[in-house]
């Protein structure tokens, strides 16, 4: 009887820990177009961060502040080139 007893708790422990195993299903991967959508809500954000923090310096002068708006204007361009031609 004990020997039953030990045997089925064994047992019923065994199966609860099988059950709590179960993973969650995995979600659903992004399509390509929404990786693209993703990158470019990145991209416009880092771009404008960056050019308020350029715009908003209090030590550069306009010319510093124009030469950077201009490198910045040139590099977000090419990015934005790159991820059309993903596309």
């Amino acid at each position: 009887m004990k020997k039953l007893l030990i045997s089925t708790l064994l047992l019923f422990g065994l199966s609860m820990n099988v059950f709590g195993q179960k993973h969650p299903p995995v979600p659903p991967h992004p399509s390509k177009n929404e990786l693209i959508n993703i990158k470019k809500q990145e991209l416009d954000r880092k771009y404008n961060m960056e050019k308020k923090l350029i715009l908003n310096h209090p030590l550069a002068t306009k010319q510093m502040k124009r030469d950077q708006m201009k490198a910045l204007n040139k590099r977000y361009q090419t990015e934005k080139r790159l991820l059309k031609e993903v596309k």
